[in-house]
């Protein structure tokens, strides 16, 4: 198995992601170079990670022999402007989300990318282990068509791509409806640790329908649920035949024999096991839904997940590989968080339009 090497656009918090992966499996990944423009943060990034930066798109894409496609890491007003410039090199691209900030930068993006360009997008969400697993659930046929899904797991684009693989919408037309609710909760983590003290601060959440012909979503979020120790994350598939809710799956195998089985986790070092510390896979009714492709790496699930992204990448930019999360989807997943906003902050019901991206 070859080595996937890779260049990185950017040196914030999320470019780390990729950076820790890669430290984690050598045998798999390796950072070329990275364009970090300020010089305090390269030389930082350098002194701790032992990764080479560089200070310009010239000096980067000089390098480009060397990597099979370049992660963009950078802000979504940003992004645009250098997935185009990388693209207009032939440089294969995967562009953190969203690819671009609104509608208008959207549009203009697809328009303007070359016929050829390869260019994906790492959404992790339907990667991460557990949402693999139920995504292989709603579309094994147990639990029939599956017509009504609440997720209540991740924000804005993140939370929609999972409603759109759920419910196995494409790009058709959406109702949505919503609502915004605050309230009161104490402080928890956040990226910069542990709480220090107690402190009551405003919880914000989100709430939408979004109907897809004779398909209902629920998206319901608030962005404590990322770090919270007191806020959990909750999902609900239901099909004609059957429903999954969080781990547990109900199904009819004829109309008088019903199955209940559980999503179960495998994980190794627990309980006295001497395998390591890692993720193996989903399993039920004995089979497995989801086998982790960098086991036995020592990383989380959204780690796995982006690590997930990056292999089919280099799939994809050597040709070998089929589109995993295009540009397209990517988009409608954006533009349908931004119509969803927009119904939040109206109260008024927004009927979404068929876009330019369904065309590439």
């Amino acid at each position: 198995m070859s080595i996937i090497s890779f260049g990185i656009v950017g040196g914030g918090w999320r470019a780390e992601f990729y950076i820790r992966i890669a430290k984690a499996l050598p045998e798999r990944f390796r950072i070329h170079t990275m364009l970090v423009r300020d010089e305090e943060k390269g030389r930082a990034i350098e002194a701790k990670w032992g990764i080479r930066t560089v200070r310009n798109l010239q000096q980067f894409t000089a390098e480009a022999v060397n990597f099979s496609f370049a992660v963009v890491s950078v802000p979504r007003t940003a992004a645009p402007d250098m997935i185009r410039d990388l693209s207009a090199r032939r440089i294969p691209v995967l562009a953190e989300t969203p690819p671009a900030a609104d509608l208008a930068a959207l549009t203009a993006l697809c328009e303007s990318l070359p016929k050829d360009a390869k260019v994906q997008v790492a959404e992790q969400y339907l990667y991460q282990p557990m949402h693999a697993a139920r995504i292989q659930v709603a579309r094994s046929g147990k639990l029939g068509e599956v017509n009504h899904v609440q997720v209540s797991a991740a924000h804005d684009y993140h939370g929609i791509s999972l409603i759109r693989q759920l419910l196995g919408v494409g790009f058709e037309e959406a109702v949505i409806r919503g609502e915004q609710f605050e309230s009161t909760i104490m402080q928890g983590p956040s990226r910069q640790g542990d709480p220090l003290e107690e402190r009551m601060v405003q919880s914000v959440q989100r709430i939408a329908t979004l109907r897809f012909g004779d398909k209902l979503a629920v998206y319901d979020f608030t962005g404590d649920q990322y770090f919270s120790w007191i806020r959990r994350s909750r999902m609900l598939v239901r099909g004609t035949k059957g429903e999954l809710m969080n781990s547990k799956v109900n199904y009819l195998k004829d109309y008088a024999t019903p199955v209940y089985t559980e999503l179960r986790r495998v994980d190794t070092g627990h309980h006295g096991n001497l395998e390591g510390y890692y993720h193996r896979g989903i399993t039920a009714d004995g089979e497995w839904l989801y086998r982790n492709p960098v086991a036995p790496a020592r990383l989380s699930d959204d780690e796995i997940a982006i690590a997930a992204c990056l292999l089919r990448m280099g799939e994809y930019a050597t040709g070998s590989g089929a589109s995993f999360y295009s540009l397209a989807e990517a988009a409608q997943d954006h533009y349908l968080a931004l119509m969803m906003g927009q119904a939040i902050t109206s109260g008024q019901s927004v009927k979404t339009e068929k876009q330019v991206w369904m065309n590439l």
